[in-house]
Protein backbone atom coordinates (compact mmCIF):
# COMPACT_ATOMS: atom_id res chain seq x y z
CA UNK A 1 0.00 0.00 0.00
CA UNK A 2 2.91 2.34 0.77
CA UNK A 3 4.48 1.68 -2.63
CA UNK A 4 1.22 2.24 -4.48
CA UNK A 5 0.49 5.46 -2.61
CA UNK A 6 3.97 6.79 -3.41
CA UNK A 7 3.45 5.91 -7.06
CA UNK A 8 0.08 7.66 -7.15
CA UNK A 9 1.46 10.70 -5.33
CA UNK A 10 4.38 11.05 -7.73
CA UNK A 11 2.09 10.54 -10.73
CA UNK A 12 -0.20 13.34 -9.59
CA UNK A 13 2.77 15.55 -8.81
CA UNK A 14 4.36 15.10 -12.22
CA UNK A 15 1.29 15.22 -14.49
CA UNK A 16 -1.69 16.32 -12.46
CA UNK A 17 -3.95 13.76 -14.16
CA UNK A 18 -4.23 10.11 -13.14
CA UNK A 19 -1.64 7.47 -13.80
CA UNK A 20 0.48 7.92 -16.90
CA UNK A 21 3.80 6.27 -17.68
CA UNK A 22 5.40 9.38 -19.18
CA UNK A 23 6.64 11.64 -16.45
CA UNK A 24 9.62 13.00 -14.62
CA UNK A 25 12.70 11.07 -13.63
CA UNK A 26 11.37 10.95 -10.05
CA UNK A 27 8.21 9.27 -11.32
CA UNK A 28 10.29 6.80 -13.34
CA UNK A 29 12.29 5.87 -10.22
CA UNK A 30 9.13 5.33 -8.17
CA UNK A 31 7.51 3.34 -10.96
CA UNK A 32 10.59 1.14 -11.44
CA UNK A 33 10.98 0.53 -7.71
CA UNK A 34 7.30 -0.41 -7.46
CA UNK A 35 7.62 -2.84 -10.39
CA UNK A 36 10.78 -4.41 -8.94
CA UNK A 37 9.10 -4.98 -5.58
CA UNK A 38 5.99 -6.39 -7.23
CA UNK A 39 8.05 -8.86 -9.23
CA UNK A 40 10.01 -10.03 -6.18
CA UNK A 41 7.06 -10.79 -3.89
CA UNK A 42 5.82 -14.04 -5.53
CA UNK A 43 9.25 -15.62 -5.07
CA UNK A 44 9.38 -14.36 -1.51
CA UNK A 45 5.96 -15.74 -0.66
CA UNK A 46 6.76 -19.15 -2.18
CA UNK A 47 9.99 -19.65 -0.23
CA UNK A 48 8.47 -18.18 2.94
CA UNK A 49 5.58 -20.66 2.90
CA UNK A 50 7.83 -23.59 2.04
CA UNK A 51 10.33 -22.72 4.77
CA UNK A 52 7.57 -22.26 7.34
CA UNK A 53 5.70 -25.43 6.48
CA UNK A 54 8.62 -27.75 5.81
CA UNK A 55 11.25 -26.54 8.26
CA UNK A 56 10.50 -24.16 11.12
CA UNK A 57 7.91 -21.44 11.52
CA UNK A 58 9.65 -19.04 13.91
CA UNK A 59 12.86 -18.48 11.91
CA UNK A 60 10.83 -18.29 8.69
CA UNK A 61 8.53 -15.66 10.19
CA UNK A 62 11.53 -13.68 11.47
CA UNK A 63 13.16 -13.82 8.04
CA UNK A 64 9.86 -12.79 6.43
CA UNK A 65 9.55 -9.71 8.61
CA UNK A 66 13.17 -8.84 7.93
CA UNK A 67 12.53 -9.16 4.21
CA UNK A 68 9.58 -6.76 4.38
CA UNK A 69 11.74 -4.16 6.15
CA UNK A 70 14.55 -4.70 3.64
CA UNK A 71 12.21 -4.20 0.68
CA UNK A 72 11.04 -0.96 2.31
CA UNK A 73 14.68 0.13 2.58
CA UNK A 74 15.24 -0.86 -1.05
CA UNK A 75 12.21 1.12 -2.19
CA UNK A 76 13.13 4.25 -0.22
CA UNK A 77 16.75 3.95 -1.38
CA UNK A 78 15.58 3.68 -4.97
CA UNK A 79 13.72 6.98 -4.61
CA UNK A 80 17.05 8.72 -4.06
CA UNK A 81 19.89 7.50 -6.22
CA UNK A 82 19.95 3.99 -7.59
CA UNK A 83 23.17 3.21 -5.73
CA UNK A 84 21.33 3.78 -2.43
CA UNK A 85 19.09 0.80 -3.14
CA UNK A 86 21.97 -1.66 -3.54
CA UNK A 87 22.36 -2.56 0.17
CA UNK A 88 18.64 -3.31 0.47
CA UNK A 89 18.76 -5.44 -2.67
CA UNK A 90 21.76 -7.48 -1.51
CA UNK A 91 20.32 -7.91 1.98
CA UNK A 92 17.05 -9.13 0.45
CA UNK A 93 18.89 -11.67 -1.68
CA UNK A 94 20.56 -13.05 1.44
CA UNK A 95 17.21 -13.45 3.20
CA UNK A 96 15.70 -15.19 0.16
CA UNK A 97 18.70 -17.55 0.10
CA UNK A 98 18.21 -18.32 3.80
CA UNK A 99 14.54 -19.12 3.25
CA UNK A 100 15.38 -21.24 0.22
CA UNK A 101 17.97 -23.23 2.19
CA UNK A 102 15.42 -23.75 4.96
CA UNK A 103 13.00 -25.12 2.36
CA UNK A 104 15.62 -27.46 0.94
CA UNK A 105 16.53 -28.68 4.43
CA UNK A 106 12.86 -29.40 5.15
CA UNK A 107 12.45 -31.32 1.89
CA UNK A 108 15.62 -33.33 2.53
CA UNK A 109 14.41 -34.14 6.04
CA UNK A 110 11.09 -35.37 4.66
CA UNK A 111 12.86 -37.71 2.24
CA UNK A 112 15.21 -38.94 4.97
CA UNK A 113 12.17 -39.83 7.06
CA UNK A 114 10.39 -41.43 4.12
CA UNK A 115 13.28 -43.55 2.83
CA UNK A 116 15.52 -44.16 5.85
CA UNK A 117 13.31 -43.53 8.87
CA UNK A 118 15.74 -41.02 10.43
CA UNK A 119 14.39 -37.67 11.54
CA UNK A 120 16.64 -34.61 11.81
CA UNK A 121 13.84 -32.10 12.42
CA UNK A 122 15.07 -31.12 15.89
CA UNK A 123 18.58 -30.53 14.59
CA UNK A 124 17.36 -28.51 11.62
CA UNK A 125 15.13 -26.34 13.83
CA UNK A 126 18.01 -25.73 16.24
CA UNK A 127 20.36 -24.73 13.43
CA UNK A 128 17.86 -22.42 11.72
CA UNK A 129 16.95 -20.80 15.02
CA UNK A 130 20.62 -20.20 15.74
CA UNK A 131 21.38 -18.84 12.27
CA UNK A 132 18.33 -16.58 11.86
CA UNK A 133 19.69 -13.78 14.15
CA UNK A 134 22.70 -13.59 11.83
CA UNK A 135 20.36 -12.09 9.24
CA UNK A 136 20.53 -8.85 11.24
CA UNK A 137 24.19 -8.38 10.29
CA UNK A 138 24.30 -6.03 7.28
Amino acid sequence: AFFASKLEQESRHSNGKGFQRLGSSAFDRVYTANQNCGHAYPTFLAVLWCAGLLCSQAPAAFAGLMYLFVRQKYFVGYLGERTQSTPGYLFGKRIILFLFLMSVAGILNYYLIFFFGSDFEIHIKTITSAISPLLLIP
